[in-house]
């Protein structure tokens, strides 16, 4: 019973206190909601975390690449200029970068021919051999690079299988005899013609000179993994001289390549 002069106040409701307490709750959620999201980062850049800035780095991968230089020549190349970096390090950007730049510029690429030159060359890695599986279309341009310990029908399956996978199945093909490649045209590509004359395959030939010149001032490929990346990015190299992609296209002839570079390093 309550006393003389005094007034019984009733507990509120749960419903009541809900609505006076709401307003609060919504702001008390809404921090704690706010602390648990994670803002939305830009795209971390691939030279992030660099101590060169990204026109230092460019400009010796794509030296390296270009001209037949040792990591030792590039090094002194860039001291004359005064850039003092270690050729381990030169080596190191070559391998992170190159395939960067490849895989950012394959929009850029013009489709290939439909006629392919196919056939394999060789290079020494840690001093044992290593076939180098290449071809070219009728426009000249690299279509796809494989680096094997074995020359074999496995080796072959799987260089074919890279390059249709990327670019289609070819209309014509040329090859030269080699039992391996003469199986795998006629189980794998029945519709396509499939040249095997004399002398008929001297495009991809003539033009596996340019990969061994590159190759030569080199004091060796150490690892099958290092060189694949060296022989792809000369190919790049190759195919962004003959024009066969979309960059640098507004530049004077001498300069198309550095133009390529400068473009490329804005989205990688």
């Amino acid at each position: 019973m309550p006393k003389m002069g005094t007034v019984a106040l009733s507990a509120p409701r749960p419903a009541a206190l809900v609505l006076v307490l709401w307003p609060f709750m919504n702001e008390a959620l809404a921090v704690k909601y706010h602390r648990l999201m994670r803002p939305i980062q830009p795209p971390k850049s691939a030279f992030a975390g660099f101590r060169f800035p990204p026109e230092v780095i460019l400009v010796a991968v794509r030296w390296y690449l270009r001209y037949g230089l040792s990591y030792q020549d590039l090094e002194e190349l860039l001291a004359e200029r005064g850039i003092e970096v270690d050729h381990v390090t030169l080596f190191r950007w070559d391998q992170r970068f190159t395939p960067l730049l490849i895989d950012a510029a394959r929009r850029c690429r013009h489709s290939v021919g439909g006629h392919w030159f196919v056939d394999e060359t060789y290079v020494k890695v840690s001093g044992s051999w290593r076939y180098v599986y290449r071809a070219v279309d009728q426009y000249g341009q690299v279509i796809d690079v494989f680096v094997s310990k074995r020359r074999d029908l496995k080796a072959a399956t799987m260089f074919f299988a890279n390059a249709i996978s990327s670019h289609g199945e070819p209309a014509e093909i040329t090859t030269d005899r080699a039992h391996a490649l003469v199986r795998l045209v006629t189980d794998l590509l029945p519709a396509a013609l499939h040249d095997t004359t004399q002398y008929a395959n001297n495009r991809v030939e003539a033009d596996h000179g340019r990969l061994k010149f590159r190759l030569r001032p080199m004091r060796g490929l150490k690892q099958d993994r290092t060189a694949s990346v060296v022989i792809r990015g000369h190919a790049f190299i190759q195919n962004l001289r003959r024009a066969h992609y979309e960059l640098g296209v507004d530049a004077r002839p001498r300069l198309t390549l550095r133009a390529a570079f400068d473009e490329l390093q804005q989205v990688i």
